[in-house]
């Protein structure tokens, strides 16, 4: 079995806290399938679903729901029904639910920004992020025009990992690499960074969980402790709240290498058994 395929896991994991961003169910660059097997693989006491995870945008131009965004709703709703509570924190691309938000339906809530206790009693500020996007914000025509060049680079993302699939390798993201190397992508997830967190100091918190930029981290910015979900479109990650209140940043590529290690390490047991 190659490190591409679906590596199915013995058995749930039982965790504090889930946060996913970013996943743009409608668009054809949305990770769904990886995402679903992921959410299975977890029981969690509450999962955030911390912006952009219906891309709005998109829709408005055309629907594309193939029957795995279908999937993710599913199971989401199938987690809320068995006790996990399902808190939509609304995005820049859901912006339309915003009409919406202090909806409460059964075990899900919907709000434009929550805050969340640790187990180890830290306060955490969870926003989507894009109020701290100046572009986003205040430009909205600058960010139309650069979501369509993003959508390029997405496009040659999906056709690499296609080919990467066929021939054994895992999943690796083309368009996070390059936001890592051009200097202007690279100030502006610093700019973001130091304005969120500077929010969360006037606030009183002791940090953030967010999303928006594509970009997940974990790290202290001055005193606050900074979390990006980053997303299911590029870069397949989440935020994992154990029970001492410690987070792990969760990543797909890491987790298929593991699993393809461990599967192959079982194969040759066997054999030499």
């Amino acid at each position: 079995m190659n490190s591409a395929a679906f590596l199915k896991p013995t058995r749930k994991r039982r965790v504090r806290t889930l946060w996913i961003s970013d996943v743009h169910l409608g668009t054809r660059d949305c990770q769904a399938e990886h995402l679903s097997q992921f959410l299975k693989r977890y029981h969690a006491d509450r999962i955030y679903l911390v912006g952009d995870i219906i891309d709005g945008w998109k829709l408005r131009g055309g629907m594309y729901w193939p029957q795995a965004h279908t999937n993710v709703i599913r199971r989401l709703l199938t987690m809320s029904k068995r006790g996990t509570e399902v808190i939509y924190v609304t995005g820049n691309h859901d912006e339309f639910l915003r009409r919406y938000s202090k909806l409460i339906l059964g075990n899900i809530h919907l709000v434009d920004q929550a805050e969340h206790l640790t187990a180890d009693g830290r306060r955490l500020l969870v926003i989507h992020g894009d109020q701290f996007d100046v572009i986003t914000r205040y430009h909205r025509w600058l960010a139309f025009l650069g979501d369509s060049a993003y959508e390029f680079t997405l496009t040659l993302n999906r056709w690499l990992n296609h080919w990467r699939a066929r021939y054994g390798y895992g999943y690796w993201s083309l368009s996070a690499y390059l936001k890592h190397k051009v200097k202007t992508a690279v100030n502006f997830i610093s700019d973001f960074e130091e304005a969120i967190a500077h929010e969360c100091v006037k606030q009183g918190y002791h940090g953030v969980v967010c999303g928006h930029i594509h970009h997940a981290e974990i790290r202290k910015v001055g005193e606050v402790d900074y979390l990006n979900c980053g997303d299911w479109v590029e870069s397949c990650t989440a935020l994992i709240e154990h029970w001492d209140g410690s987070i792990e940043l969760y990543r797909l590529a890491e987790d298929q290498a593991r699993m393809a290690e461990e599967e192959a390490a079982r194969v040759a047991e066997s054999v030499q058994g």
